[in-house]
């Protein structure tokens, strides 16, 4: 039998051990992929955990700059895996000077976070977590329960990507009238909306979502200027990445009662939060916590992705990815440093 190809698994959760196991054991039988799960992120003094490994496999909030692969590199290891589709954690331009092979999964199920994303929407809309909490006390009251009917509000969409258009979707099923904002337009938005500038966008739009990566062009995209730019009233959601809003201006937004009501499923310091239980401690962040003062605002864990489906999409990709790396095939998964 060949060595085993070894992986280390960093911050993995027991639902990534489940969804990784069945799909090395079952589609990748073959490849003798040797995973070993580490619940610990991948940071400068968790890197020596992947000793003799291949590869590392990380998430969202592992470490991944050019201290980190250089010593990964040192220690063998040829390639990152990321088990999902941003990459703003990883400097790519260390690892292409390394000769450290990075790839990603582009695409696991854009359905399933578009589909976070409206929920979130309807759940703060229709306030259906505040009742849910009032009718298990017995109040049935609907004073403060007060929503607005979707069909003909206007929604924008900034990024139309893979989930940006799969939510155009359902907004448009729900009878919304909805408008585009991406500087890479995509031929299948004609049918689904209107492309319009960014600053038309926020004073049309009744609810804005955000659904683009994160980079130096698109860092608090939403900031003081641009919330101040927002139609009145109107719903923020984010379920890309934390850092595309500046938390302080949309605090004081929400303050001044410009911003009607925001939903979160990242944050831009959730790597000190998500993923954890921090149910007994007494958690130190104070924009975080001012946050969570407001009746108008719905926080979720970053779970848009958290469906079966889309885990045994992300499992079988990656595992792809390593088998590509492997054999010495080119990968259109690959990440390089001139990409955008």
């Amino acid at each position: 039998m060949p060595n085993p190809v070894k992986v280390m698994m960093f911050s993995a959760q027991r639902y990534d051990q489940q969804f990784f196991d069945e799909i090395n054991a079952g589609q990748f039988a073959a490849q003798h992929f040797q995973l070993t799960y580490q619940a610990a992120g991948l940071t400068a003094e968790s890197a020596a955990l992947a000793h003799d490994c291949l590869a590392v496999c990380v998430f969202v909030n592992d470490v991944v700059d050019a201290e980190v692969l250089k010593q990964l590199a040192a220690q063998g290891v040829k390639l990152v895996l990321l088990r999902c589709a941003g990459f703003n954690n990883v400097d790519l331009l260390a690892a292409q000077q390394l000769g450290v092979q990075v790839a990603r999964v582009p695409a696991y199920s854009p359905e399933a976070v578009a589909e976070h994303a409206v929920a979130l929407i309807m759940t703060l809309n229709r306030h259906t977590h505040r009742a849910y909490n009032r009718v298990r006390e017995g109040n049935f009251m609907l004073d403060g329960l007060l929503g607005y009917t979707m069909h003909g509000k206007t929604v924008g969409i900034v990024g139309t990507g893979k989930i940006g258009l799969a939510t155009a979707r359902i907004l448009r099923g729900f009878g919304c009238h909805v408008l585009g904002h991406d500087p890479y337009p995509a031929d299948a938005f004609a049918e689904l909306g209107d492309y319009v500038a960014l600053d038309q966008l926020l004073a049309q739009a009744d609810i804005v979502s955000l659904h683009c990566p994160l980079s130096s062009q698109t860092h608090y995209l939403i900031d003081h200027a641009r919330v101040r730019k927002m139609k009145p009233g109107a719903m923020l959601v984010n379920t890309s990445r934390g850092a595309l809003i500046d938390t302080a201006a949309v605090i004081a937004a929400l303050k001044s009662h410009h911003l009607g009501a925001l939903a979160i499923d990242v944050y831009e310091q959730e790597s000190e939060l998500f993923f954890n239980d921090h149910s007994s401690e007494i958690i130190g962040d104070d924009l975080f916590q001012r946050l969570m003062t407001f009746p108008n605002v719905l926080v979720t864990g970053h779970q848009g992705f958290f469906t079966a489906e889309a885990l045994r999409e992300i499992a079988s990709v990656t595992l792809g990815n390593l088998q590509s790396c492997v054999a010495g095939q080119a990968n259109p998964n690959e990440v390089v440093a001139h990409q955008p």
